[in-house]
């Protein structure tokens, strides 16, 4: 998100739990300036492999409440990250059908030092692909870290999200499938999918 009105209208008419703000340079959603609105709910910043005073800077300017890290950080910058901010911290994991045995391995290096992780679908770029991975390789995650689940969810998968279920998976993450353009999303689209998607 950047554009401050439809920031507001997100808020007001969907009420998200998390509102995220991409301040990796090589994204079409990147957030160059604060917008001239800031929503009330958590505010989530997204970065790729920064340093830690990029973050830092951040979290000053945009009031950031949790970091989320979608690179290839290491397990030890991410704890260096959370005892410096002394916020919550969201780990991506990227899911590839090939190495899907993998993720597992992957996100127990992180055990005990994040507090979510995000399993998007492994792609070319950082996220943002609108392509989802099969959802039931997440049986094979037994860890204990509550997870959100990500990658191309969009209109039409209601009735799957609201059907599908994993005992530590406690949200969704909506993004590139309900833009008009990027960073700009579809606020009528939302609100419909959060309706169908909870209520049927």
């Amino acid at each position: 998100m950047r554009d401050p009105e439809n920031i507001r209208a997100v808020e007001e008419k969907v009420k998200p739990d998390m509102m995220g703000f991409i301040f990796w340079k090589g994204s079409k959603r990147y957030v160059s300036e604060v917008p001239s609105y800031l929503p009330k709910c958590t505010r989530v910043g997204v970065f790729v492999n920064p340093t830690e005073e990029e973050v830092l800077q951040k979290v000053m300017d945009f009031g950031l409440n949790v970091i989320q890290l979608h690179g290839q950080e290491s397990p030890d910058f991410c704890q260096s990250i959370k005892s410096t901010t002394g916020l919550p911290l969201i780990k991506a994991i990227s899911i590839g059908e090939p190495d899907s045995s993998l993720f597992t391995l992957h996100s127990s290096l992180y055990e005990g030092i994040v507090d979510l992780f995000l399993f998007d679908t492994k792609c070319q770029t950082v996220g943002g692909s609108g392509q989802q991975f099969e959802w039931d390789i997440l049986q094979e995650y037994k860890g204990n870290t509550h997870f959100l689940l990500s990658g191309g969810i969009g209109p039409g998968d209601e009735e799957k999200v609201r059907r599908w279920c994993h005992p530590k998976c406690i949200g969704i993450d909506l993004n590139s499938r309900f833009e008009i353009a990027p960073a700009l999303k579809d606020v009528e689209a939302l609100a419909k999918f959060k309706r169908l998607a909870v209520s049927g």
